[in-house]
């Protein structure tokens, strides 16, 4: 793959991270107290113009509320 792409791909792909951290911290603190709480979490990701669905699940644990 070209260098363009490898470069658009990783500021995509951060930009996902570091805006989804931020919702995720937000949406726990409106939430209140959840220490110990244990949160299904999915991502989908699709592309225009592209045949792709990637699912990602995994598990979100509150901290100290």
């Amino acid at each position: 793959m070209s260098e363009d792409f490898n470069m658009s791909m990783r500021k995509f792909l951060k930009q996902v991270g570091v805006t989804s951290q931020q919702a995720i911290e937000e949406a726990m603190r409106n939430a209140g107290d959840t220490t110990g709480k244990t949160y299904e979490a999915r991502v989908v990701l699709t592309i225009d113009g592209l045949d792709i669905e990637h699912v990602v699940t995994g598990q979100i644990t509150g901290g100290q509320g």
